[in-house]
């Protein structure tokens, strides 16, 4: 591997992961040193990793030593076939191409609030005023959860994800551990009471299917309906954040394609697509090893960990023509931002949708939009997304 080192917490890797990635691509993959971690930078490589579940799990090791996780199931994220099945098939249907697309007028009413709100101020963080709002409602809404508990949602939420992945290369703080089962005591608590509302009183809501279905008492206990009702809530809003957010920076980036989406919203589906390649929002998919096995040429050990770097695969030059370009109307586009195989991201729909939604209306009641700073925006916390969490802009209306 020679001089080639790839720290994932370096803030400047962080900024511009990019010339790591190609540089990762070319070796295929990387030993980080004295951990049992590979990671892997490839398209293909990445998708052969996530297509076998057998091989590659989604089921980790217990951290020794740490008794709380036994307090809470886990959830649908980290399971494997058939258990993956049985959680996934309970909240498939809420999220099907039809239902979701049902859901189009509300997420537009809403951004048009948000935009009303947004343009009485024009100088806005547009994280605040649009990105996050707008994906925490809609998941509120058809979880079933009440709009005036968002503000707590975004806190939990924002917690629970401030230092995902960092167990990966590294043992969690016992900070970190002891901050998230609070975290998830205060959510299981939260959620119990409401579960209890719609066993007396169903209403057309997920939470009350999801009631029906641990009441048969076969399909779904209560730890696991709460288990599926926190990681909903969190991977409902964090993720689409982080894409509208990479959306409108990418455009900022790029003005010529923000001209041409300007002036022809057809193209605003493609664009959402391209920046989902372009500047994926989660960056890594990290596996177990099942069974003794060889990546790209490296050995992995039982037990070992493959991280497989979506924000590399998606621009693998053998796969993107001009792969570092933000092509809009880019026609083949066969990204893994929302993974590949058995956990291929359940909401991909809701969240296409919620960011093209955002893009049309923001497009629609604006003229113009400029990033208000020159300094370097904040980071997520977390390495596992691109993302930053304030985005100062100026906003004209139209």
């Amino acid at each position: 591997m020679g001089d080639f080192a790839f720290n994932p917490f370096d803030e400047a890797t962080r900024r511009d992961p990019y010339p790591v990635y190609a540089r990762g691509r070319e070796l295929r993959a990387y030993r980080h040193p004295g951990l049992p971690v590979v990671s892997i930078f490839r398209h293909a490589d990445t998708m052969d990793v996530l297509r076998d579940w057998r091989t590659f799990s989604n089921v980790f090791p217990k951290l020794p030593g740490v008794g709380p996780q036994e307090e809470f199931p886990p959830n649908m994220l980290a399971t494997d076939p058939p258990e993956h099945e049985r959680l996934r098939g309970l909240v498939n249907q809420a999220f099907t191409p039809r239902i979701v697309g049902r859901l189009e007028p509300r997420m537009e009413e809403i951004a048009e609030e948000l935009l009303d709100r947004a343009l009485e101020q024009r100088s806005v963080d547009l994280v605040q005023a649009l990105t996050y709002p707008l994906p925490l409602t809609v998941i509120a809404e058809i979880i079933g959860v009440p709009s005036a508990d968002n503000a707590r949602f975004k806190h939990w939420s924002d917690e629970l994800v401030s230092s995902l992945g960092s167990g990966l290369l590294g043992p969690p703080s016992e900070e970190a551990l002891a901050r998230n089962m609070a975290i998830m005591r205060e959510l299981a608590a939260y959620f119990e009471t409401l579960v209890e509302e719609r066993r007396r009183e169903p209403r057309e809501d997920l939470l009350s299917g999801l009631v029906a279905a641990e009441l048969e008492g076969t399909r779904l206990s209560f730890a696991e309906m709460l288990q599926m009702l926190i990681l909903l809530l969190v991977a409902g809003n964090e993720t689409t954040t982080t894409l509208i957010g990479n959306t409108a920076l990418t455009l900022l980036e790029h003005p010529d394609e923000l001209a041409k989406v300007r002036a022809d919203p057809a193209r605003v589906p493609a664009t959402i697509e391209e920046v989902l390649r372009f500047s994926s929002p989660v960056q890594t998919d990290p596996r177990c090893a099942t069974a003794d096995t060889e990546v790209c040429g490296e050995r992995i050990a039982k037990g070992e960990i493959v991280i497989s770097w979506l924000g590399s695969a998606n621009r693998d030059e053998s796969v993107f023509r001009d792969a570092e370009r933000f092509d809009g109307a880019r026609r083949e586009n066969r990204h893994l931002a929302f993974g590949f195989g058995t956990h291929y991201c359940l909401g991909a729909n809701l969240a296409r949708l919620e960011a093209q939604t955002a893009l049309r209306v923001l497009l629609r009641r604006t003229r113009d939009i400029r990033l208000a700073t020159s300094a370097p925006l904040p980071l997520h916390k977390s390495f596992v997304f691109r993302s930053f969490t304030s985005i100062p802009v100026e906003l004209e209306p139209a």
